[in-house]
Formats: structure tokens, C-alpha cells, sequence
């Protein structure tokens, strides 16, 4: 998928507004890309690209005919690259360093959170998920860096959340490297392979 300048995020708690809103989005602006549908816990997610007048333009409507169904939503006017190529499920393997987990409650705010992260610091981000299954509704992003750039990071994710949002993190400064591999694939438990250790084994 072609790579656009400005995305917005909104996700919805009802499915029927969100499929309504979605529509006076595509309607109102010429944006350049929609992805939407529904997501775990319930909830309608939809992410649009484009120009950012168009994706402003867009974005008020979809609020506007979302109302009250409206959870979270985001708009980045220009949008870290690795943040856009994670959005569509590409993910950073082979990064070294200290180990960072966030998640937050709404897929926006982990949006948000990773913005601030990459555009404030050089971490790599391994991994974002947005509402996928298992996660019912939250999102999460994975970051691997030097720990003071990690540290950093996480500091201005946290500030870009806000208190208005849920969100919970860890920093694990050297990850055991049976961990590392595992992340390093993916966090989805169905996607986890066995790796065999040093320890007891009968």
C-alpha cells in the first residue's frame, strides 16, 4: 500500500455508527486510503490516509456522525514512517537492546503513544497490534532500543496518552534472549513456537 502523508484513527463502539460515520468520511474528502471493519471487544475501527486537509476534513465529519459512539481517535498530520509500515503489519526484527511493552486501552491512544515515541527518540518499534484478537479492544506496541533511549521513549508515550486513557508498560533493560526471540516473531500466543532451554527437563 502506498504510503500517504497523514493518517487518522477512529474506533467506535458500535459497529452500525461506525460503518455510518466510515461512509460520511469517504463521502466528505478525497482521501487516498481506508482501511475499516470491525475489531475485538465489539468495536469498529477505521484508519484513513491522504493529505492532511483531506484527512482533517474527513476525520471532522466521521467524529461529527459518530457522536457519542465515538471512543478514541488520533489524527497525525505527518506520520512516522515506522509507525505507518507497523500500522499496515509490518514488523522490525533482528533490533537489539532494552525491551519496552506498552498498552493502552483504545487502539488510538496506542497510536498516539507510539508517535511520540519515534518522533522524540531513536527506538525501534518491533511491533504495534491494534485490537487484533486477544487483545479485546486494547492496543500495544513493542520498542527495542538502548535503555536510555527506551526510558525516553516511554516517558514521552505516556505524556502523548495522557491521564484520560488507561495504559500500562514495562521495561525489561536485558530481555533473557529466549524472550527477545519470542517478540522478536510476534506476541501473539498462537503465533509462539517452543523454544527449547538449558533448564530441567525431568
Amino acid at each position: 500500500m502506498k504510503t500517504h502523508p497523514a493518517i487518522a484513527v477512529v474506533e467506535f463502539s458500535e459497529i452500525p455508527a461506525g460503518a455510518f460515520a466510515t461512509d460520511a468520511m469517504l463521502k466528505k474528502a478525497p482521501i487516498a486510503s481506508v482501511r475499516a471493519g470491525t475489531v475485538t471487544h465489539g468495536r469498529y475501527l477505521t484508519i484513513i490516509g491522504g493529505t492532511p486537509a483531506a484527512v482533517a476534513e474527513a476525520l471532522a465529519a466521521g467524529l461529527y456522525c459518530g457522536g457519542e459512539s465515538v471512543l478514541d481517535h488520533v489524527f497525525l498530520a505527518d506520520v512516522h514512517a515506522q509507525l505507518y509500515e507497523g500500522i499496515l503489519g509490518a514488523r522490525m526484527t533482528g533490533a537489539a537492546g532494552a525491551l519496552a511493552i506498552l498498552e493502552t486501552d483504545t487502539v488510538a491512544a496506542t497510536v498516539r503513544a507510539a508517535e511520540a515515541a519515534l518522533k522524540g527518540t531513536p527506538v525501534q518499534l518491533v511491533e504495534v497490534r491494534l485490537a487484533d484478537a486477544g487483545l479485546a479492544g486494547k492496543g500495544i506496541s513493542v520498542y527495542r532500543g538502548e535503555l536510555h533511549d527506551i526510558e525516553a521513549a516511554v516517558g514521552l508515550a505516556l505524556a502523548a496518552v495522557g491521564p484520560e486513557r488507561r495504559v500500562t508498560h514495562r521495561i525489561i533493560p536485558a530481555p533473557h534472549e529466549a524472550l527477545a526471540s519470542g517478540v522478536d516473531q510476534d506476541t501473539r500466543f498462537a503465533a509462539a513456537t517452543p523454544i527449547d532451554l538449558d533448564g530441567e527437563s525431568g
